[in-house]
């Protein structure tokens, strides 16, 4: 059987981002390649991305909603303001 993980180099590494599936920020810890599958019929693999939030406790995303993190947070734009736009 082979490996269920594998890291893969990514240019944002230790460097804060922003899941923008969830709007969160942190430090991207690793990208790793995983066998996601819960068959042993067939493998899947993912390339998830591990962040370190503030709490100091991680979560994972897929590596496409990884973007870097601006200096200052973005704060959720108001219905005013979508209405204006």
């Amino acid at each position: 059987m082979s490996e269920q993980y594998e890291y893969v180099p990514h240019r944002l590494l230790r460097r804060r981002v922003r899941d923008i599936a969830s709007g969160a920020e942190g430090v991207l810890m690793a990208v790793i390649n995983e066998n996601v599958s819960d068959s042993a019929d067939y493998d899947r693999w993912m390339e998830l991305a591990y962040i370190r939030g503030a709490s100091g406790r991680e979560f994972t995303t897929a590596v496409a909603n990884v973007e870097p993190a601006y200096d200052q947070p973005q704060k959720a734009r108001s219905r005013r303001d979508v209405r204006s736009a």
